[in-house]
């Protein structure tokens, strides 16, 4: 008997959760209590898939909104109809004068409209025999037994996917609470989804249309005949400025304020921008002198490269998160290459710096029979320290340390690099996977002999090479009529630091 409702257009309420589908009845399995619907929609809207298959749990509610006639089973409605009517209209079953129930279908209206409404729908009576009575009937009776042995469970997306309908599909979860709801998403939404165009937006080309600089001229044109800006109406947005900068600027920034008497080879410059020029190894070593003459001697500029010298490699070495009393465990180790030159004591006043500051240093100098007299007396301070001094490569250390430190070479005394001394260092050093870090190094790629990571520069660069790696600058207390006087235009680029990074332009 069930076989008897094929075809009928049925309403299937399936609880606030997964709402009210309606379409025609395709299949009725009683083994497994299953019921399909060809052609569904969904809540009004038609749905994606041919047909959908639900169960006897699901089922809060069905109801009959058409019924076939004797001879033909699309005979309520065609396909057509079933596409375009909206079928969440109930069909109304009532008594009629010869004993046979009325059916109340609904009906579009004579004009033509995009989108079914149901304020729009008339009803005409179909009858229906007393055969399509009793079937009827059972239809109800079978249903009501199927929601009953369920025990109107609602289940959604608990079904296992052996026991699925090959075209069954989990129904979506709707969010209509009552009938003026639904109503409205009938009117809005109610069109058939084939009348959706399949072509793309074109971006691209309504982008094209938009001509932004003749809008902004019609804009500015506007404001200048309203006087709007004449009445301090303001035409660009604030600026938003860090915490670190003014608001207000007495004067432009000027970037170069550092200009040499000579076209620099090159340039570099700060974090802030400003352009630091490179200075060639005379007019360095010119600069010194007047400023040894003025007052800065030798042991004022070796007290300060150490000091500048040793922050940088404290820094290097982690700072405050390795340096500190929980980390005891954990102190580094530098090796330090010196040579016996001015070179050798600015290495050898950092080490002894480093030291002081709970640093393992371990200090390379080859052994001579005189020694200037800085490095002299470098080395009586040094002593003093928990600081190591070696002379030969073999008491360095054969595991890799934390930093190197490179004065070996200066400026001057190129004689030294053809020392077997120096070539075993240099050996050790290359060997060893330590980071590199050169004091003043020689402006001369051809010059060194190990290649750094960091270089430090003092007071002015020289023009390095890339084997310098990055390089920095320290301010060893020249003052600013020192280099006046040997013609350089100066301005500090350190602002409230002692070293400073820098980059080539």
């Amino acid at each position: 008997m069930a076989t008897d409702w094929l075809g009928s257009i049925v309403s299937i309420n399936c609880g606030e959760s997964l709402g009210v589908y309606q379409g025609r009845v395709s299949a009725v399995d009683q083994v497994s209590q299953t019921i399909s619907l060809t052609r569904p929609f969904h809540n009004g809207v038609k749905c994606l898939v041919p047909e959908v298959t639900f169960r006897a749990g699901d089922i809060t509610e069905l109801k009959i909104l058409e019924i076939p006639g004797p001879g033909d089973g699309r005979q309520c409605g065609d396909s057509q109809q079933m596409d375009t009517a909206m079928p969440g209209v109930g069909c109304q079953v009532g008594p009629s004068q010869n004993g046979a129930k009325l059916l109340k279908k609904p009906t579009s209206s004579s004009a033509p409209q995009n989108i079914p409404r149901r304020t729009d729908m008339k009803s005409q009576d179909i009858v229906i025999s007393p055969q399509q009575q009793c079937s009827k009937s059972y239809m109800d009776r079978h249903m009501e037994t199927l929601s009953q042995s369920k025990g109107f469970r609602r289940r959604h997306n608990s079904w296992s996917s052996s026991s699925r309908h090959p075209n069954q599909v989990t129904p979506k979860k709707s969010g209509l609470k009552n009938g003026q709801m639904k109503s409205k998403d009938d009117e809005c939404f109610g069109d058939d989804i084939d009348e959706i165009p399949d072509t793309d937006f074109d971006f691209e080309g309504n982008l094209a249309l938009f001509d932004k600089a003749a809008v902004f001229e019609e804009i500015e044109t506007y404001e200048r005949r309203s006087g709007t800006r004449s009445r301090g109406t303001p035409s660009e947005k604030p600026a938003r400025y860090r915490h670190d900068e003014n608001i207000l600027e007495s004067e432009p920034i000027v970037y170069r304020r550092i200009v040499v008497p000579h076209n620099p080879n090159k340039e570099f410059c700060t974090d802030s921008g400003l352009v630091v020029p490179s200075v060639s190894y005379e007019l360095h070593k010119k600069l010194l002198a007047v400023a040894e003459k003025h007052g800065l001697t030798l042991e004022r500029r070796l007290e300060m490269t150490g000091v500048c010298a040793s922050q940088m490699a404290l820094s290097l070495l982690g700072g405050p998160n390795r340096l500190n009393p929980k980390n005891v465990h954990q102190r580094p180790t530098v090796a330090l290459l010196c040579g016996p030159h001015v070179k050798g004591a600015q290495g050898i006043s950092c080490g002894r710096h480093l030291s002081n500051h709970d640093v393992h240093v371990i200090l390379f100098l080859p052994n001579f029979v005189k020694m200037l007299e800085s490095i002299t007396n470098e080395l009586n301070l040094f002593s003093k320290t928990q600081g190591q001094q070696v002379s030969s490569v073999k008491d360095l250390p054969d595991t890799p340390v934390d930093l190197v430190i490179n004065c070996l070479d200066c400026h001057e005394n190129a004689f030294l690099r053809d020392q077997p001394w120096y070539k075993a260092v240099v050996d050790w050093a290359n060997q060893n996977r330590a980071p590199v870090l050169s004091i003043d190094p020689p402006m001369s790629e051809m010059e060194l002999g190990i290649d750094a990571k960091w270089s430090l520069a003092l007071g002015l660069p020289l023009p390095l090479g890339e084997r310098a790696g990055r390089v920095y600058l320290c301010d060893i207390g020249i003052p600013q009529k020192v280099f006046q006087e040997v013609g350089i235009n100066y301005h500090s680029p350190f602002g409230c630091k002692f070293v400073i990074p820098l980059h080539s332009t």
